[in-house]
Parts: C-alpha cells; sequence; structure tokens
C-alpha cells in the first residue's frame, strides 16, 4: 500500500484531491454520454502534471471501464470482422508512436493535447452527422486508426478521428457502444506498453491508478443515474464548450 500511495505523496494533498475529483467528473461523463473519460481527465490533469503521468494514471480505470463497455452488446464478433483494418492501424499507431516518440515534448506536448481537445469539441459542436459509405471502409478505416493511433501516442487522447469514424459507420447505439469500448481498449492497453518502455508506468504508477478505479466507476454511477434525468443533447453541448475553453487554456499556457 506504502508503494500505491507513494505516487499521490509526491504530489502533495491538494493535486491529489484534484485527481480524485477528475476521476468522479470524468466517470460522470462517460457515464452520461458513453465516452469522454480519458478526454477528460487528460485535459484536466494536464493542468497540474505532465502528460505522461496523467496517462499512467488512466490506464487501469479506462481499461477496466471499457472492457465492460465492449463485454456487452452481443455485437462483438460481428464488429472486429468490420473493423480489423481500423483496429490494427490504432494498435500498430499507438505502439510505434509510444516507442519511437512518447510523451516527451514538454510544452509541446500539452500544446498538442489542448489542440486535440479543442478539435475534438469543434467536432462534436459544428460538424454535421457524416456517412461512409461501405465502399470507403477498406482504406478509410486503416487511415483513421493510424491517425487515431499517432494522437493517443502523443496526447494521451484516443477519440479523434476514430470517435467521428465510428458514428458515421451507421451502427445502432449498442453496435456504437460496443464499437468505442473495442476501439478505446486496444488504444489505452497499447499507451500503456509505450508508457512501460519508456519508465513512466511502473509498479508505483500501476498501484496509483488501481486506486483511481473507484472513483471512475462512482462517477459513472453517477452519469447513468444522471442520464435519465437531464437533456443529454444539452449536456454534451456544455461538455464540448468546456472542452474547447480548457484545450484552448492548454494551447496558450502549455
Amino acid at each position: 500500500m506504502d508503494n500505491f500511495l507513494a505516487f499521490y505523496q509526491s504530489l502533495g494533498l491538494a493535486v491529489s484531491l484534484g485527481v480524485l475529483a477528475t476521476f468522479v467528473l470524468a466517470g460522470t461523463v462517460k457515464g452520461i454520454i458513453g465516452l469522454g473519460m480519458p478526454t477528460v481527465a487528460m485535459g484536466l490533469l494536464g493542468l497540474a502534471m505532465a502528460p505522461a503521468q496523467a496517462a499512467a494514471l488512466l490506464i487501469v480505470p479506462s481499461t477496466l471501464t471499457n472492457l465492460w463497455q465492449l463485454a456487452f452488446g452481443g455485437h462483438l464478433r460481428a464488429l472486429v470482422q468490420r473493423l480489423w483494418p481500423m483496429l490494427l492501424g490504432v494498435l500498430f499507431a499507438t505502439l510505434a508512436g509510444s516507442l519511437l516518440i512518447g510523451m516527451h515534448g514538454g510544452h509541446g506536448v500539452s500544446r498538442a493535447l489542448g489542440a486535440a481537445l479543442v478539435l475534438y469539441a469543434a467536432v462534436g459542436l459544428f460538424l454535421p452527422a457524416l456517412h461512409v459509405a461501405p465502399r470507403h471502409e477498406a482504406w478509410l478505416g486503416p487511415l483513421c486508426g493510424l491517425l487515431t493511433g499517432l494522437v493517443t501516442a502523443v496526447t494521451g487522447v484516443f477519440v479523434i478521428p476514430a470517435v467521428p469514424y465510428l458514428q458515421a459507420l451507421g451502427l445502432n447505439r449498442d453496435q456504437l457502444v460496443q464499437a468505442l469500448g473495442l476501439s478505446f481498449t486496444l488504444s489505452t492497453l497499447a499507451l500503456a506498453v509505450g508508457l512501460a518502455w519508456h519508465g513512466e508506468f511502473g509498479s508505483t504508477e500501476l498501484g496509483a491508478s488501481l486506486l483511481m478505479l473507484l472513483p471512475a466507476l462512482l462517477g459513472m454511477a453517477l452519469g447513468q443515474w444522471l442520464r435519465r434525468r437531464i437533456s443529454a443533447p444539452l449536456f454534451k453541448r456544455i461538455f464540448f464548450i468546456g472542452l474547447a475553453l480548457l484545450g484552448a487554456h492548454l494551447m496558450i499556457d502549455g
């Protein structure tokens, strides 16, 4: 347990409480709209620590909640058969980018994270509903996978362009939720390998990440409760506006 707490002792009480609140909030967002935990967590944690540290904290909560998300729906085999070119691109580019590049750009990484958040918010706020014809999936899927993997390796955010691409495939709600869980799980595991390669995800970081699982799950339960009581479209708009402001702050201040 002392090893688990060493990470937070180095951060101090105020930042540690901020990390706890961040995972409750990130879990709540995921509970309401089905995604957004890594995006929210990376954006907020990036204000107080290095992106690689923030990404390490995400590994356990993100992996387990995404495994939970992809386990239900009954479409896993069909989705793997359809999406494997994109998923292979995500896995390859995240691993390659993490091993060769990683999150070692200092302020540049923080600004890249901010840019990714702003781009994702702009897509959510302004981009009309897209549709990808089946004949284009063979080349567009791998391309989106490779781009998503590179963004993941540098920023720890794995929603661009994977989420808009998956939303454009015409999947029903259950299929989309399961497909997102599948993509996010592969991204998280590949990112964990890259962080471990650079010595940024060892036993101390694993323990610190494990301790954030409970706050994330509590946040998800709260989000699922709130989802039945608030307008999801209104919440999404507020969420994307807040994300854009956070991203702009990271871009300006690094």
